[in-house]
C-alpha cells in the first residue's frame, strides 16, 4: 500500500509521514527531498533559477514514477502537489494508493508557520501574523477543492502520535 499525505504547508506531512512509516514498518519518502536530490538544488533555488513550471513538471514526473513503483511506502507531498495537473485523479485511481488529507485549521497553521516563515519562499515576504493568516485563508480556499478529494480526511490539529493513530484506525 502507498499512503500519500497531502495538505497545506505546516500541516505535518513530513512529521506524520515519518512516524506513520515507522509504525507501519515501511519506507518514508519526502517528495520535495527526492526532487531536490534529483535536480541537485534546494526547492527555493529550483523555483528561483528554473521557475515553478519546471518544478511542477519534475514533481509530476517523479510522483508518477513513485506511483508505478511496486513498493509500499508513506509519501509526504508538497503543499501544492495535489493542485496541479491531474494529480488527485491519479492518486485516487491508482489501485494500491490511499490519499490522506491532513486537515489543519488556519490559526494552527499560522502559529506553526510564522516562526519558520523565512525558510518557506511562498510566505517569507509576509511581515506579521495577520498578513500570514490572511494569506493562508486565501490559499486554503483555493487549494481545499483538491485536498478534499482525498480518500481519507484526518484532523491534524492534534499531536503527531494522535494523527498517526487516527490514520491507522481509519486504514485498518
Amino acid at each position: 500500500m502507498k499512503i500519500i499525505l497531502i495538505g497545506y504547508m505546516g500541516s505535518g506531512k513530513s512529521a506524520v509521514g515519518r512516524r506513520l512509516a515507522k509504525v507501519l514498518c515501511t519506507t518514508f519518502i519526502d517528495l520535495d527531498t527526492v526532487i531536490s536530490d534529483t535536480v541537485g538544488m534546494e526547492i527555493p533555488q529550483i523555483f528561483n533559477t528554473k521557475g515553478e513550471i519546471f518544478f511542477r513538471k519534475k514533481e509530476q514526473e517523479i510522483l508518477q514514477q513513485l506511483l508505478e513503483d511496486g513498493r509500499s511506502f508513506v509519501l509526504a507531498t508538497g503543499g501544492g502537489t495535489p493542485c496541479y495537473g491531474a494529480v488527485m485523479e491519479a492518486l485516487n485511481e491508482t489501485e494500491d494508493v490511499v490519499s490522506v488529507f491532513l486537515n489543519v485549521g488556519v490559526e494552527t497553521l499560522t502559529n506553526r508557520l510564522f516562526p519558520e516563515k523565512q525558510h518557506r519562499p511562498l510566505i517569507s515576504h509576509l511581515e506579521n501574523k495577520k498578513d500570514l493568516n490572511e494569506f493562508i485563508r486565501k490559499h486554503l480556499f483555493e487549494r481545499n477543492f483538491y485536498y478534499l478529494q482525498a480518500k481519507l480526511k484526518v484532523d491534524a490539529n492534534l499531536q503527531v502520535d494522535e494523527v498517526v493513530s487516527e490514520i491507522v484506525l481509519e486504514l485498518f
